[in-house]
């Protein structure tokens, strides 16, 4: 017996602007394109969607940068109306470059300029902020499918993001809804009946990667993503992204990147 799952995008999805019902939107599209909802369709959608969607996009000229953001700009290679935004959206400067801020954003997440970022958006001085609740915006869109379809669907909030130690970036969720982002093996057993001590599978991160197989990081066009077929996903209305964060004082990380590298 073959074991296979279904990867499946949208490919005439329209241009999103503020204010539109990206569930409506994706119900709509999938019947005219022929991927109809069905129970226990993994829904995975771009950011940038719901950000535009929901009015998180801002113009350079609108910002004025505060004294702070103007002496920051003397050290690096960005404009202070760019630096104001990353601030505004920031809750810990972790690593300030000459070409980047390392930062922790407003929902937690550990990343870039607060995951501001450029690309697909229309104007020369537009930026996409993330979006203010991640987990809010899935939980909506997962909730306006079942009312219209009557399915029971998981919903991924996506971005992509760089990662220590490993060149390239990966898609990652940042806001999930009616899935558990883990799969726990422990104390089950592997092929030889040992017990398995430490395995936690990323699950929504792991399908984030898959969809951006085709979602793209360019031209596409593709922002949502559907896959199916997947039998041992837990369906789980309580789970949130914060629960794939590290506490701190578990972080075994932390102190490895604080440091500098020697060889033995």
């Amino acid at each position: 017996m073959v074991v296979t799952f279904e990867v499946m995008a949208l490919e005439n999805f329209p241009l999103i602007k503020k204010g539109d019902d990206i569930a409506e939107i994706f119900i709509k599209q999938s019947i005219d394109e022929g991927i109809e909802v069905m129970d226990k369709d993994i829904i995975i959608l771009s950011h940038k969607i719901i950000s535009k969607s929901e009015g998180r996009v801002v113009h350079l000229s609108d910002v004025i940068p505060s004294s702070r953001a103007i002496e920051m700009s003397k050290k690096t290679d960005k404009d202070p109306r760019l630096i104001e935004l990353i601030l505004s959206e920031t809750i810990q400067i972790i690593k300030n470059d000459e070409h980047f801020l390392l930062v922790k954003e407003r929902n937690g997440i550990i990343c870039l300029n607060a995951g501001i970022d450029k690309s697909n958006i229309e104007g020369e001085d537009a930026y996409c902020l993330l979006p203010i609740d991640p987990n809010k915006s899935a939980k909506l869109i997962m909730n306006k499918i079942k009312q219209i379809t009557n399915k029971n669907v998981g919903v991924i909030i996506c971005d992509t993001y760089s990662r220590p130690f490993r060149k390239g970036q990966t898609n990652q969720a940042i806001g999930i809804s009616g899935i558990s982002p883990f799969r726990d093996y422990k104390n089950k057993l592997d092929l030889f009946n040992y017990k398995i001590k430490i395995k936690n599978a990323a699950i929504t991160d792991e399908l984030s990667g898959a969809a951006e197989l085709i979602m793209g990081q360019g031209n596409e066009g593709r922002p949502i993503v559907t896959i199916r077929g997947l039998q041992n996903i837990i369906c789980d209305d309580k789970s949130v992204s914060h629960d794939m964060f590290v506490p701190e004082n578990e972080d075994i990380f932390k102190n490895c990147l604080c440091n500098s590298h020697k060889t033995v």
